[in-house]
C-alpha cells in the first residue's frame, strides 16, 4: 500500500506533467509520469494524467523506452515499471509500440533476461491484439520452436500461448488454429512428462486452461500415458497450486470423455494399486479422493471394488508403511463419505482404525479422523440407534466428544484447523442433541460468527459455517395428517419401524427451534449474513435466505432483523435474476414475515432507498397458490407463504406513500381476487383484509366502481363475505364497503343485487361494535351520500328491508357515541 505522502507526491508530479506537456516539455513530462506511476500506479489522478498525454510524441514510446532500458541496459527498475504499466487499468500501449516491445524482448535468449520478462510478455499479449497476431504467425511457422522459446521465460509467457490459440480473431482459418492448438497441447503434455515436477505448475496451467475451453477438441489426445501423468499430479504431497490445475484438467477431461474417460481413469488407478508401492498407492488414493465429488458413482464403484479394498485394508495396520500412508488414506475416506455405500463400507471395516487414529494419531491425522467419524455418525439413523450397516450404535457420547474436540479446534488461529473443525461441526450439527449443545453455548456462537467474519474470503470455511447455522435454525416441514401417515409408511417400508413410531425428536419441535433461532440472533448472526449476502457466491445466497426464513419465523426477532439490515438484504436476494426460483421464494417469504411485524415506514422511508414499491413483486411471487401442485410426503402442501404474503401486502398498503397501494393493485389484483374465493378461511380472511386496505386508493376503488359487469361481480363477492362465519372476514368486507358506498356506482351496484341492502342491515344487528359501525356507515352512505335517483332508490330499498325498525332498535341498544351519531344521520332521511 502506498503511504499518503507518496501518493500526494504522485498526484503533484502528474499534474506537473500535464503542465509540462502543455508547454512543450515532453521529456520532462515523461520523467514526471514515470515517477508518479512508480509511486501510485492505481491513483485516479495519475491515470488521468497519463491518458491525457500517452499519445503525445514524447510519451507514446514510454513503454518502449522502459523495455529497451530493461533489455539492453539490464535496468530492473525499468522492467518493474513496464510490468506495472501493463497491469494498470486504462493504460493500453499503442499497438505498434507493444509489438516493437515484444519483438525486442524475444530477440534475447530467455536466460539473458531476468524473470521480469515473464510479466511484461504476458501483459503485452493480454493487452494488445497485434501481439497476439504476431504470436499466431510465429506458431504457424513452427509451434515447437516458438513454444520452446516462450516456455523457459516463465509461467505467464508460456501460458499466454493458450490465450493466442483460443483467440479466433487472430487466425487465418479455424483449421490453422486447431492444428496449432493440438500441437501446443501435446507439447504441454510432453513438458509435464519430462519436467520431473520442477515446472509442473507451468505445464499443468497450460493443459488445464486448454481443456477447460476446448476439451471436446482435445480429448482424443489424452491417451493412457497422458492421463496418467496428469493423475500423478493429483498426489496430495505436491503443492496445492499444482494439484488445483491437475484437478481442473482431470475434471474437464472426464466431463468430455464420459464413460470412456471414466473407464480409462479406473484402469490407471487399478494398475497403480497392483504395483502396491507407497508412491503408486498414494497417487491412487489421492486421485480417487479428487474424483469423489466430481463423479461419486464412478469413484464409489472403484473404491468398493475388491482390489481397492484389498489394497486399503492392510494399510490400516499400525506399522511404518501404514503411518506413511496415513494422510492419503484419511483424505480418501473423508472424500468417500459423500457416497452412502462407501460410508457403510468405511463404518463396517475401518471405524476401529479411525478411532485409533483419533486418539493416537498426529494432530493433523486425528483432526481428519474426527471429521470422518462425524460424517459417519451424522449419517447413522437417529431415532433407534441403528446405523446403516445394521450394527447397534451408541454414538451420543462419542458425538459429544467429537463436538467438544471441534469446538476446541475453533480456538486455534490456523486456517487448516478451523477448516476441519467447521467441516466436522457442519456434519455433527444435523443431530438434534448437537444442535441444542451448540445453541446453548453463546461463547461458541459468537466465536463461530467472528471466525466467519474474519475468514469470509475462505469459501469452504464460510459455506461450512453457514451450514452449521442453517442446521441450528432449520424447522421441520409442515405436514398434513395424511402426509405424516405416508412418511410413517415409508419408514416402515425401509425397516425402520421404531423411527416411524417415535417420530422426530422432541428437540426438533417448533419451541426448541425458535429458542435456537433466538440464540443465534442474540449472538449477532444478522450483520454477518448481511455482509456475506453482498458479495458471496450463489450457493451462499441459498443458505442465507434459508437461514433468514427460519429466523424470521419468530415475531419477536423481526424488529431486530429489520434494524440490522436483513429486510434490505432479502429484497436484494428476492429480485436477483441469477438466483434460483427456490432461493427467490425463500427470500421473499422471509421478507414478508418481517414486513408483517415491522412498520413499513421504518424499512422504506418516504425519502430514501429502497422505495416501498420494490417489495411488491417479491411478495406477489408468493401468491401463486400451491394447491395445484402435486402433494407428497416430501413436498408438503404449504399455504403459509401465501397467507403471510397477504398480511405483508396489507401492511404495505397502509404505507403513507400511496404508490404502494397503487402498485399492489397493478401487480397483484388478479391473484388477490382469486384468493377471496379460497376454501382456506385464513387465506380468504387475509385476502379480504388486503382488499379493504386497497379501497383507500384510487385504483382499488375503480376495480369496484367503474360500472362494468366485472366490477358488479366483485361487489357481489364483497357483499357475500359480510355473511361468512369468520368475524374478521366480515369486518374486512364491511370496512371495504363502508369506503366504497361513498360512490354512486357502488350504491347502484348494491341496490341492483338481491339482498344487497339486507346484508348491510344485517351488519347493523351484530353484537360486535366494529361490525355495527361498518354496517351503519354503509346504510348512512346509502341514505345520505347517494345522489339523484340513486338516493331515492336507496331510501326506498332500506325502508322495504325494515331498515327504520332495525336502525331504531340498534340506536336503543348501543352506547357507542360514534355509532349513535352515524345512526341518527342514517335514520333521518328515512323518517322525513
Amino acid at each position: 500500500m502506498v503511504h499518503a505522502t507518496g501518493e500526494e507526491r504522485a498526484v503533484h508530479l502528474s499534474r506537473e506533467a500535464v503542465e509540462l506537456r502543455d508547454s512543450g516539455h515532453h521529456e520532462a513530462a515523461v520523467r514526471n509520469l514515470r515517477e508518479a506511476l512508480a509511486l501510485a500506479p492505481d491513483n485516479a489522478t495519475v491515470k488521468e494524467a497519463f491518458l491525457k498525454i500517452q499519445n503525445e510524441d514524447g510519451n507514446s514510446h514510454h513503454l518502449l523506452e522502459l523495455c529497451r532500458s530493461y533489455a539492453i541496459q539490464k535496468n530492473e527498475k525499468a522492467g518493474k515499471d513496464a510490468a506495472r504499466y501493463l497491469r494498470t487499468d486504462g493504460l493500453v500501449p499503442p499497438e505498434n509500440v507493444a509489438l516493437e516491445c515484444v519483438k525486442l524482448l524475444l530477440s534475447y535468449q530467455a536466460q539473458a533476461l531476468s524473470p521480469l520478462q515473464d510479466d511484461i510478455i504476458a501483459g503485452l499479449v493480454r493487452q494488445n491484439a497485434s501481439v497476439r497476431q504476431y504470436f499466431s504467425s510465429q506458431l504457424q511457422v513452427s509451434v515447437t520452436t516458438f513454444f520452446d522459446d516462450l516456455y523457459d521465460r516463465g509461467d505467464g509467457a508460456a501460458v499466454c500461448l493458450d490465450t493466442v490459440v483460443l483467440d479466433h480473431a487472430v487466425w487465418p482459418s479455424e483449421e490453422a488454429r486447431l492444428h496449432c492448438e493440438r500441437e501446443l497441447f501435446q507439447l504441454f503434455i510432453a513438458k509435464l512428462m519430462e519436467s520431473g515436477h520442477d515446472l509442473d505448475g507451468r505445464s499443468l496451467k497450460g493443459i488445464a486452461r486448454l481443456l477447460a475451453v476446448e476439451a471436446d477438441q482435445l480429448r482424443d489426445l489424452m491417451d493412457d500415458e497422458s492421463l496418467d501423468v496428469v493423475i500423478t499430479s493429483l498426489d496430495h504431497r505436491l503443492p496445492l497450486e499444482w494439484r488445483s490445475q491437475a484437478t481442473l484438467a482431470t475434471v474437464k477431461y472426464l466431463e468430455s470423455a464420459k464413460e470412456f474417460g471414466q473407464k480409462q481413469f479406473s484402469q490407471i488407478i487399478s494398475a497403480k494399486l497392483r504395483k502396491n508401492r507407497v508412491d503408486d498407492l498414494t497417487v491412487a488414493f489421492s486421485a480417487t479422493a479428487v474424483i469423489f465429488p466430481i463423479a461419486p458413482d464412478v469413484a464409489a464403484e472403484l473404491f468398493l471394488s475388491e482390489a481397492f479394498m484389498a489394497s486399503l485394508k492392510p494399510l490400516t495396520a499400525r506399522d511404518a508403511k501404514s503411518r506413511r500412508m496415513e494422510k492419503a488414506i484419511l483424505e480418501l475416506l473423508n472424500a468417500a463419505c459423500i457416497s452412502s455405500t462407501s460410508r457403510d463400507a468405511i463404518s463396517k471395516s475401518l471405524s476401529d482404525w479411525l478411532s485409533h487414529i483419533l486418539t493416537n494419531g498426529s494432530d493433523e491425522s486425528s483432526e481428519l479422523a474426527a471429521v470422518i467419524l462425524a460424517k459417519l455418525r451424522a449419517s447413522a439413523k437417529d431415532s433407534n440407534g441403528t446405523a446403516s450397516n445394521g450394527k447397534a450404535q451408541s454414538h451420543d457420547g462419542n458425538v459429544s466428544e467429537l463436538v467438544d474436540r471441534f469446538k476446541g479446534l475453533m480456538s486455534r488461529q490456523e486456517t487448516e484447523h478451523i477448516s476441519n473443525a467447521i467441516e466436522g461441526l457442519a456434519y455433527s450439527s444435523v443431530k438434534p442433541e448437537v444442535k441444542e449443545q451448540l445453541a446453548a453455548d453463546q461463547s461458541f456462537l459468537r466465536g463461530l460468527i467472528k471466525v466467519l467474519q474474519e475468514k469470509s474470503n475462505e469459501t469452504s470455511i464460510l459455506y461450512g459455517g453457514l451450514m452449521i447455522i442453517l442446521n441450528l435454525t432449520q424447522f421441520l416441514p409442515n405436514l398434513s395428517e395424511e402426509q405424516k401417515k405416508m412418511s410413517q409408511l415409508k419408514s416402515y417400508a425401509e425397516a425402520n419401524a421404531k423411527a416411524a413410531q417415535n417420530g422426530p425428536s422432541v428437540l426438533e419441535d417448533d419451541k426448541h427451534v425458535i429458542a435456537r433461532c433466538a440464540a443465534v440472533v442474540d449472538a449477532g448472526v444478522v450483520p454477518l449474513l448481511v455482509a456475506c449476502g453482498r458479495n458471496t457466491a450463489r450457493s451462499n445466497h441459498e443458505l442465507i435466505s434459508r437461514i433468514l426464513l427460519s429466523l424470521s419465523r419468530n415475531p419477536k426477532s423481526r424488529g431486530t432483523l429489520a434494524q440490522q439490515g436483513a429486510a434490505k438484504l432479502l429484497l436484494g436476494l428476492a429480485v436477483n435474476s441469477n438466483s434460483s426460483n427456490t432461493n427467490i421464494l425463500n427470500a421473499s417469504h422471509a421478507l414478508a414475515r418481517i414486513l408483517i411485524s415491522v412498520n413499513p415506514s421504518h424499512v422504506f422511508p418516504l425519502s430514501g432507498y429502497p422505495h416501498v414499491t420494490s417489495a411488491i413483486r417479491p411478495l406477489v411471487a408468493l401468491l401463486a397458490s400451491p394447491e395445484v401442485t402435486s402433494v407428497t410426503a416430501e413436498q408438503p402442501l404449504d399455504m403459509l407463504p401465501v397467507f403471510e404474503s397477504l398480511l405483508a401486502l396489507t401492511n404495505l398498503a397502509s404505507h403513507p406513500d400511496s404508490a404502494a397501494a397503487e402498485a399492489i393493485v397493478r401487480h397483484a389484483w388478479p391473484q388477490v381476487e382469486e384468493l377471496l374465493l379460497s376454501k382456506n378461511p385464513l387465506i380468504q380472511r387475509a385476502a379480504c383484509e388486503l382488499v379493504c386496505n386497497l379501497m383507500a386508493c384510487e385504483s382499488g376503488v375503480i376495480k369496484m366502481a367503474d360500472g362494468t359487469k366485472r366490477a358488479a361481480q366483485r361487489l357481489h363477492i364483497l357483499l357475500a363475505l359480510t355473511d361468512t362465519d369468520d368475524l374478521t372476514t366480515r369486518q374486512a368486507a364491511g370496512g371495504a364497503l363502508a369506503m366504497l358506498t361513498e360512490f354512486d356506482p357502488v350504491i347502484a351496484g348494491v341496490l341492483n343485487r338481491p339482498r344487497g341492502v339486507e346484508l348491510l342491515l344485517n351488519l347493523c344487528q351484530e353484537e360486535d361494535d366494529g361490525l355495527i359501525h361498518r354496517g351503519i356507515t354503509c346504510v348512512r352512505n346509502l341514505t345520505c351520500a347517494a345522489s339523484g335517483d340513486n338516493r331515492r332508490r336507496a331510501i326506498e330499498a332500506v325502508k322495504q328491508a325494515k331498515g327504520v325498525e332495525i336502525l331504531s332498535n340498534m340506536l336503543k341498544k348501543t352506547r357507542n357515541q360514534l355509532i349513535l351519531q352515524i345512526g341518527v344521520e342514517a335514520l333521518k332521511p328515512l323518517v322525513e
